[in-house]
């Protein structure tokens, strides 16, 4: 009982410290030029983790459906993996870089009137995507925690419960990843 409720609270701490984190990176002030060429890949180095967490997310998936446990275990094991190397990736990224700014085709940190006019409503589009991905992410840490300590401790009822609902925001936060990426990628600094 008394590691429970440990685990309880380092599942609230980290629920808390890594959005907290990352909003801290995202809005520190001391940007430094993109010097290290390497760093301006990091947004497609994570639509890459995206896409391998939702594949991951789907074998997890299939393989805990047919009864194969050592596999989903592996796969969702790995997608786990995957998100604690994006979050680092995105951290580092976001202390060091500005954020790209959609539709801003000149890359001059101001979205123009002609530029607005280019990309039109699909602007609206494209925040909705980034502000629900945004949530979602959020809201997905406990949750994936969760169901992770549950699995681990072998109350499976309880694991079992937590992914109905885990599993499709981990997976729309994956791939709306992927989509945000591809939607932005015309307007990151080169």
């Amino acid at each position: 009982m008394k590691d429970s409720k440990v685990a309880i609270v380092v599942i609230a701490l980290l629920s808390v410290a890594i959005p907290g984190l990352i909003g801290v990176f995202l809005y520190s002030p001391s940007k430094i030029s993109l010097d290290y060429l390497w760093l301006k890949d990091i947004p497609a180095f994570n639509a890459l983790v995206n896409s391998l967490t939702a594949i991951f997310l789907l074998m997890g998936k299939r393989y805990a459906r047919q009864g194969e446990i050592l596999w989903h275990k592996f796969f969702m094991s790995f997608a786990l993996t995957l998100g604690i190397i994006f979050v680092l990736a995105y951290s580092l990224y976001h202390s060091t870089s500005a954020s790209a700014m959609f539709g801003d085709a000149n890359l001059n940190g101001i979205l123009e009137h002609g530029e607005e006019v280019r990309i039109g409503n699909l602007r609206y589009f494209y925040f909705a995507v980034l502000l629900s991905h945004i949530g979602m992410s959020f809201v997905v840490i406990p949750f994936v925690l969760f169901a992770f300590y549950f699995a681990i401790v072998g109350n499976i009822e309880k694991h079992k419960n937590t992914v109905k609902y885990t599993w499709p925001i981990w997976m729309y936060v994956s791939v709306t990843g992927v989509l945000v990426y591809f939607m932005a990628s015309p307007y990151y600094p080169q």
